[in-house]
């Protein structure tokens, strides 16, 4: 089927790049960089339907479901960093936030490009991580109009699931059956196509704001501190330490004697200091109380 890549604002040739193989490597870099600044401001045109967005994956995360990007090629790429993520930074099991990329782990690294027209495939993928109506699916494509992430959201949609869409393009395929849909138009690449480009950036920048957003609205953090990370490495360690001095005042050699108490979970260790109570009153109270530290808190001065 012959596709009309002209309809597409992706695809469209950029003016203001034309020329960019016959000037200097300064000029190339003021060309890209102007262009990269279109950005934030096309986004912040979406921030309400990335609001609405996130509302519904912390709705989801409180009902045990998950998650699930779905892209291919750079899309399905951005999707798995994002999940790859979550675990380290919040603490979240890997099942929580997945990615999933047409064609498989073989096409994070390589192009399967003929993956992305497979509609079967999409469904497939997410019949085999036993997608449910309790999930939430982000179909990602910068075109709007991948079959495979077509596919897949039309399964979401057909199983009671809300759907989100990532696109850059007005009036995208996928912008049309989700149910939420987020459109930045950022406009053509400097390179003709090459969306990994702005449209990537655009893309990356949304699935941050998805994720860490969520994860705040569900107790993940205490303020700006990212209370449940996980003390994986040397850096990670200090980090902890410094994140419960942070967050409650504490010096170094207090902070760690603490995270020894709790067996290094920063979230109790915090709750702990600020409150008196013993690591399991605190781990017991933090529970009561899903992880919130705030909430948490107020309970105990009733």
């Amino acid at each position: 089927m012959k596709i009309d890549l002209n309809i597409l604002a992706t695809e469209t040739r950029n003016e203001n790049s034309t020329n960019i193989d016959n000037i200097s490597t300064l000029e190339m870099a003021k060309i890209m960089n102007n262009e990269d600044k279109k950005i934030a401001s096309a986004i912040e045109v979406e921030l309400p339907n990335i609001a609405l967005a996130v509302e519904e994956i912390s709705k989801s995360f409180m009902n045990n479901g998950r998650l699930i990007y779905i892209g291919a090629g750079t899309s399905g790429r951005l999707g798995i960093l994002d999940a790859s993520e979550c675990p380290p930074t919040y603490g979240t099991c890997p099942e929580m936030v997945v990615g999933i990329i047409a064609g498989g782990d073989y096409a994070i690294k390589n192009a399967v490009e003929g993956a992305e027209d497979n509609r079967e495939l999409g469904i497939e993928d997410l019949k085999a991580i036993k997608f449910s109506e309790k999930d939430i699916l982000v179909g990602i494509a910068a075109s709007g109009r991948t079959p495979y992430v077509l596919s897949a959201l039309e399964y979401a949609n057909s199983i009671g699931s809300i759907t989100v869409s990532v696109s850059c393009n007005p009036c995208s395929e996928i912008a049309k059956i989700s149910k939420i849909a987020i459109n930045p138009i950022v406009g053509p690449e400097i390179i003709t196509g090459s969306t990994r480009l702005k449209s990537g950036t655009a893309q990356k920048l949304i699935l941050n704001m998805l994720s860490t957003l969520s994860m705040i609205k569900i107790g993940k953090t205490f303020g700006n501190l990212m209370v449940d990370v996980q003390a994986t490495n040397n850096k990670l360690v200090q980090r902890q330490k410094q994140i419960v001095m942070e967050a409650t005042g504490v010096s170094e050699e207090e902070a760690t004697y603490a995270l020894e108490q709790c067996d290094n979970n920063c979230k109790t260790a915090i709750f702990m200091i600020l409150s008196g109570f013993s690591p399991q009153e605190s781990m017991a109270i933090l529970s009561l109380h899903k992880g919130f530290i705030r909430e948490a808190l107020k309970s105990t001065k009733k």
